[in-house]
């Protein structure tokens, strides 16, 4: 019998780690420079629409994880209302997310690391990380699920402390400077930095075929992780930017734009070397590892499920004879994403992980659409309140958010559309000259 079954170990609090770890990262950093584009009250409208998007996505998405299970996640679903070509697409989408976003956070990790440690290189630490947690993964889910909710409940209790010391400082005055300097063009140029507070959280689904009890439990993680995040999104935004205006969480001291929000927030209340400005930037690493480590893991299920199937190399889709892991995926990603974090360009990977996520998020909600109408007995322990005007309204957002996307960074769409279609002619090329491989 081939070793191609995970096996299930993931509780609803395990869930709900993962689920907040996976995106936790996107409150410490990346999110201010959206207010370069859009000013707070730019930054802010992105921030609702992005928060509404998830909030119905996340619900939708919930429906297509409960009634199928599976570790392919956005793939799964897809190929089974729209068959093969269209679920490869999204499937290749989800892994392009997932594979791109972690070198992103690990090159922030290293950064982070050097700034503590001057000795320790930026990439050479990146590595060393990717290297740690990738053999974490490969040695056991529950065990890699457990640290993962270690290191977020510490990074869900730094943000917490984060704004009991800064709201009571909160200026209105401050917090309405230069509100809107772009107008609603700049609001739009803000979307990719509101997503990526939230970015990641569908990774939940991926991790199906290892829970206990998926029907129910998956609709949990999801519920409670999303109601943690947006409380914790809110909580950065207004704590961040009330102290002294969303310039000073954007511009560092010698003028360049800063990835570092909540400690150029922090430091206009507490010198360097105060106890809680060291406890924040310490324990932010842990935010950062948290959703370096989840989406990891989320990858891992990703790849996996694409080999499992036939859609790439067949060893890809096999799990460890002893770890019951997919060891496989997981070297191969860290490969990749080794590669990437090589080129050094963050802000470019941060864009096309995104891109990868929009392009999931609208064909995940065609899928549940079209589901609903050719599969009408599917059991669904979960169906998603308001149907369908749920599913729409994230469908909606979604093309709105990948348009805007599109328009601002062109270069990066069309390097993002030809990763799409090279890998898909390869795919439709190798099914054609092996058919029997399917």
């Amino acid at each position: 019998m081939a070793n191609d079954h995970l096996s299930r170990k993931l509780t609803p609090s395990l869930l709900w780690g993962l689920g907040v770890g996976y995106v936790i990262s996107g409150m410490y950093f990346g999110w201010n420079l959206g207010l370069e584009k859009g000013g707070t009250y730019g930054m802010a409208a992105a921030t609702l629409l992005v928060i509404v998007l998830y909030s119905c996505f996340s619900f939708s998405y919930a429906e297509l994880a409960c009634a199928i299970p599976k570790a392919g996640g956005a793939y799964d679903y897809a190929e089974k209302a729209f068959q093969k070509d269209i679920g490869f697409i999204t499937g290749l989408a989800q892994i392009i997310e997932f594979v791109f976003a972690p070198p992103a956070i690990a090159i922030a990790i290293g950064a982070y690391l050097h700034l503590a440690f001057p000795a320790v290189p930026v990439l050479g630490a990146a590595i060393a990380v990717y290297l740690v947690f990738t053999s974490l993964n490969i040695y056991g889910v529950k065990a890699a699920a457990n640290v993962e909710l270690i290191v977020t409940i510490l990074a869900v209790a730094e943000l917490i402390l984060f704004a009991s010391l800064t709201i009571p400082h909160f200026s209105a005055a401050k917090f309405a400077e230069n509100p809107f300097p772009n107008g609603w063009s700049g609001a739009f140029a803000a979307l990719p930095f509101a997503i990526w507070f939230f970015l990641g959280i569908e990774g939940l689904a991926n991790v199906a075929e290892e829970t206990m009890h998926p029907q129910k439990d998956i609709l949990r993680g999801f519920g409670w992780a999303l109601l943690t995040l947006v409380i914790l999104c809110v909580l950065a935004f207004f704590g961040s930017i009330g102290v002294g205006g969303w310039k000073a969480i954007v511009y560092a001291a010698d003028g360049t734009s800063s990835d570092s929000p909540l400690p150029l927030a922090l430091g206009q209340l507490f010198n360097q070397n105060h106890l809680f400005y060291q406890l924040l930037v310490g324990i932010g690493l842990f935010g950062l590892i948290a959703s370096f480590h989840g989406l990891l893991l989320a990858s891992g299920r990703a790849s996996f499920e694409f080999g499992k199937i036939g859609n790439a190399p067949k060893f890809l889709g096999k799990v460890h004879p002893r770890f019951h892991t997919p060891a496989n995926a997981l070297l191969v990603n860290a490969a990749l994403g080794v590669l990437i974090l090589c080129t050094g360009k963050t802000a470019e990977i941060i864009i096309l992980s995104v891109f990868g996520a929009l392009t999931l998020y609208i064909f995940s909600m065609l899928s549940l659409l079209k589901l609903r109408k050719t599969e009408p007995h599917l059991h669904r322990p979960f169906q998603v309140p308001f149907y369908p005007a749920t599913p729409i309204v994230a469908l909606v957002l979604s093309i709105i958010c990948f348009i805007a996307l599109c328009y601002y960074n062109q270069v990066l769409g069309l390097i993002y559309f030809g990763i799409l279609a090279f890998f898909f002619l390869v795919f439709k090329f190798l099914k054609h000259e092996q058919p029997s491989s399917i």
